[in-house]
């Protein structure tokens, strides 16, 4: 899920994932050499008469892919909110493929500043120091099946998608948008976060991403193969239920059984290293999500 920005005066339009997981945000240069760069729109910072180059660098990497390159301030208009000397990275590598056939040029951080790679302020910070936004919140609403509709709300909670009351959840770690899970069951049986895990709230990954030692038990209880593959008949499949903050967030077969390209069907979740639990867009597409900074917490709305 992505939109567009603009960056420099005149405006030099970028498509850039607004990304829950990760704290900066950067576009592809004129500077970059990497093959990823040579599909997608560059910043010219010679073409703006705002742009205030730095001396300091900048690198990042995701769970997929990495970045580095240098920082400089210009100009950033998200919609219609217009934010003046915002800190931002100007790619110089972009390595491997994960970026070349990607279809945006960058990435727009929405995380806590201090996970933010070079102490860079980010984006929504800067727009809640200058009161750029009437609430110190966004929102996310992601749409299914690639419909359109699929919306970021800077400072508003749109309460067309509310209708079923909002679940709000403290954060446990001013980091990522993180929170405890208690557990994961099917059919009222845990399997999995067994004694409780840590889960964040990433509009920038895909699936569910889970421990590798969780992946093989929920494959298991939902039918899936080793492989993650999984029948397509999701009529009878037992939902999957995040135990969040004393809440439970269902997640039915419909939303992590994933149709392909070829028509066949995998499961939404995937593993990594590490303990950490990312509700992805499989689960965001369930919730309307409400990112709140005054509060330190998210809310979950189920829409649909």
């Amino acid at each position: 899920y992505y939109g567009n920005i603009t960056i420099g005066t005149p405006g030099q339009v970028f498509t850039v994932i607004f990304d829950t997981g990760s704290a900066n945000l950067w576009v592809p240069s004129i500077y970059c050499n990497s093959s990823a760069c040579k599909n997608h729109h560059l910043f010219n910072p010679n073409m703006s008469s705002t742009y205030v180059s730095t001396n300091r660098s900048l690198s990042i990497t995701y769970g997929t892919g990495s970045m580095t390159g240098v920082l400089g301030y210009d100009t950033v208009t998200v919609y219609e909110i217009t934010i003046t000397n915002q800190i931002f990275g100007l790619s110089v590598t972009e390595p491997g493929d994960v970026f070349t056939y990607s279809p945006f040029d960058g990435i727009l951080g929405l995380a806590y500043p201090s996970i933010s790679a070079s102490g860079a302020t980010p984006v929504f910070d800067n727009m809640i120091a200058r009161n750029l936004v009437a609430k110190n919140l966004f929102s996310v609403y992601l749409s299914r099946n690639g419909a359109d509709g699929s919306f970021i709300l800077f400072g508003a909670i749109d309460s067309k998608y509310t209708s079923r009351g909002i679940v709000w959840i403290p954060l446990s770690a001013q980091t990522y948008w993180q929170v405890h899970m208690e557990s994961a069951t099917v059919n009222f049986l845990p399997i999995a976060c067994l004694g409780g895990c840590q889960a964040i709230l990433d509009t920038g990954t895909s699936r569910v991403v889970v421990p590798k030692a969780s992946l093989a038990s929920i494959r298991f209880f939902l039918g899936a193969g080793p492989n993650g593959q999984i029948s397509c008949m999701t009529l009878f499949k037992p939902d999957i239920v995040f135990h969040i903050h004393g809440n439970s967030f269902n997640l039915p077969a419909s939303s992590y059984v994933i149709k392909q390209r070829d028509g066949s069907c995998v499961l939404g979740f995937e593993s990594m290293e590490g303990n950490l639990w990312i509700l992805g867009d499989v689960f965001l597409r369930v919730y309307y999500s409400i990112y709140d900074r005054d509060n330190n917490r998210v809310g979950l709305s189920r829409v649909g």
